[in-house]
C-alpha cells in the first residue's frame, strides 16, 4: 500500500491544482485527437489519390499556417491572456476534423488541414499540438512553482502519452480495406469524427480555467518582440530550424511510411503507436529526475542524438516488427527530451515574454519543416522509402552537436533561480553557467 501511495504521489503530486488539472485533462483530449489524425490523415489522403509529393504539399500548407498562428497567438497571448486560445484552438481543430469526415474536395482538405494543424504532432508522439502548445507552456509556467516546472511538463508529456495511446486505438475506427474515393471518405469518417469530438472536449474543458488579469496593462493589445530574451531566441532559431528540417522528412509521414513499406493497416499502425505510448509513459515522469542528474542541456543533447541515430537502422529494417521495435526505442528517448526542452525554454525566457519566446523559437522549425516535407514526398515517390529517413537521421544527429555548442554554457536548476548574463549581456532568468556548481535538492 505504501508503494502504491508513493506511486500515486509521483503521478499526481499535491502541487497539481484545479487549473493544472484542467490543462492536463484538455491535453489528454487534444493528444488523443491528434494521435487519431496522425495515424489516418496521410493514409486517407493516399486513398483519395494523393501522391506522396501532393501529401507533402498539403503538409507544407499545414506547417506554414501553423507557423503564422503559433507566432501570432504567442505574441497576442502575452498581452491579452492564454485562456481564449486554450479554448479556441481546440474548437478550430474540431471543426477541421469534422470537415475531413464529410468533405473530399481538395481545396477544403488543404484549408482545413492547415487550420487544424493536421500533419503536426504525427506519429506515436502526438506531443506537438500545433499553435496550442506555446500558449499551454506559458500558462503552465506561470501557474506552477518554479521548482516543479520541469516536473509539470513531465506530467503534460505523461498525459500526452496516455492520450496518444487512446488515439492510436481509436484509429482502428477507420476500416478502409481497399476503399478509394467516396468509399474511403465513408470508411475514415468514424475516426475523424472521434478526433472532432475529442478536440471539442479539450476546448470545453478549458472554459473552466481561471486566469488573473494581465500585468503591464499599458501594453495590452500591442505586439512586442521578445527583446529581453533575444540572446536565447537566435540560438533556438538555429537549432530548431535544423531540427524542423529533420522532423519534416519523417514526422508527418510515419504512418504513411509504415503503410507503404510494410502494407500495415491503420488498425495495425494504431496498435503499434498504442504499445509505444504505453511503454513510454514512465519516460515522461522521470524526465525531470534525468535533467537534475545529468543537466538539462546535456540530457536534451543526449536524447536528440539517440533519436537521430536510431532513424537510420529503422529506415532499413526488414520487417514491421523490427522497425516498430526501433521506433519504440526512439520514442523512449524523445519522451524524455520533450518536457526538458519545454521547461528549458520557459526557464530562460523573461516572464513577460514566455509565450512569445515559445512561439517564435519554433518559427524557423516550422518553416524548414514545411520545405523538407515537400522534399520528403519527392524522395518517397522518386528515390526510395528509406532516403528521407536516413537524411532525417543525419540532420538530427548534426543538430544534437549544434545544440551542445550553442547551449552548452547554460544549465537550469529549478531550485536556484539565479540571474546570469548570456554572451550578449542579456539577463536570462533561471540560468546558471554549466561550470558553476549546481545546488542539489
Amino acid at each position: 500500500m505504501l508503494r502504491l501511495a508513493r506511486l500515486g504521489q509521483k503521478i499526481w503530486p499535491e502541487w497539481i491544482d484545479h487549473d493544472l488539472t484542467i490543462v492536463l485533462t484538455a491535453r489528454l483530449c487534444m493528444s488523443s485527437a491528434r494521435a487519431v489524425a496522425g495515424v489516418v490523415t496521410a493514409i486517407y489522403l493516399a486513398a483519395e489519390g494523393f501522391s506522396a509529393l501532393r501529401i507533402g504539399l498539403l503538409f507544407l500548407c499545414v506547417a506554414l499556417a501553423s507557423a503564422v498562428m503559433s507566432s501570432t497567438f504567442g505574441l497576442v497571448s502575452d498581452r491579452i491572456g492564454r485562456k481564449v486560445f486554450l479554448v479556441g484552438v481546440p474548437l478550430v481543430a474540431s471543426v477541421s476534423a469534422f470537415v475531413f469526415a464529410f468533405n473530399r474536395t481538395t481545396a477544403m482538405l488543404f484549408v482545413f488541414g492547415a487550420l487544424g494543424s493536421f500533419g503536426r504532432g504525427a506519429g506515436a508522439g502526438a506531443g506537438n499540438v500545433g499553435p496550442y502548445q506555446p500558449i499551454e507552456s506559458a500558462f503552465v509556467a506561470e501557474k506552477v512553482p518554479e521548482q516543479w516546472r520541469t516536473d509539470s511538463f513531465g506530467r503534460l508529456a505523461f498525459v500526452s502519452s496516455l492520450g496518444a495511446l487512446a488515439g492510436g486505438l481509436l484509429s482502428a475506427l477507420a476500416r478502409p480495406g481497399s476503399s478509394v474515393g467516396a468509399a474511403a471518405t465513408a470508411a475514415y469518417r468514424p475516426a475523424f469524427l472521434a478526433a472532432a469530438g475529442l478536440s471539442a472536449l479539450a476546448g470545453l474543458f478549458a472554459l473552466g480555467l481561471s486566469e488573473p488579469a494581465r500585468q503591464r496593462e499599458h501594453e495590452r493589445g500591442r505586439f512586442v518582440f521578445p527583446r529581453r530574451s533575444w540572446g536565447m531566441l537566435w540560438r533556438f532559431w538555429i537549432t530548431n530550424g535544423m531540427n524542423g528540417m529533420a522532423i519534416g522528412m519523417f514526422g508527418p509521414f510515419v504512418s504513411y511510411w509504415f503503410h507503404r513499406r510494410f502494407g500495415a493497416s491503420p488498425a495495425e499502425i494504431g496498435l503499434l503507436f498504442a504499445v509505444v505510448n504505453l511503454a513510454t509513459l514512465v519516460s515522461s515522469l522521470v524526465a525531470a529526475d534525468i535533467g537534475r542528474r545529468f543537466g538539462t542541456v546535456r540530457s536534451i543533447v543526449g536524447v536528440r542524438l539517440v533519436g537521430g541515430l536510431l532513424l537510420i537502422p529503422m529506415a532499413i529494417s526488414p520487417s514491421f516488427f523490427v522497425a516498430g521495435g526501433i521506433y519504440l526505442l526512439r520514442m523512449l528517448a524523445q519522451r524524455v527530451g520533450l518536457p526538458l526542452r519545454q521547461s528549458f525554454t520557459q526557464s530562460v525566457a523573461d516572464p513577460d515574454e514566455r509565450a512569445s519566446l515559445a512561439a517564435l523559437s519554433v518559427l524557423p522549425a516550422q518553416g524548414s519543416q514545411a520545405g523538407s516535407q515537400v522534399l520528403a514526398g519527392y524522395l518517397f515517390d522518386e528515390v526510395s522509402l528509406a532516403a528521407p529517413m536516413i537524411l532525417a537521421g543525419a540532420l538530427q544527429t548534426i543538430n544534437a552537436v549544434t545544440y551542445a555548442k550553442l547551449f552548452g554554457s547554460f544549465e537550469t536548476d529549478k531550485t536556484s533561480p539565479e540571474l546570469v548574463e548570456d554572451f550578449e549581456g542579456d539577463v536570462l532568468p533561471g540560468a546558471v553557467p554549466s561550470t558553476a556548481p549546481v545546488p542539489k535538492e
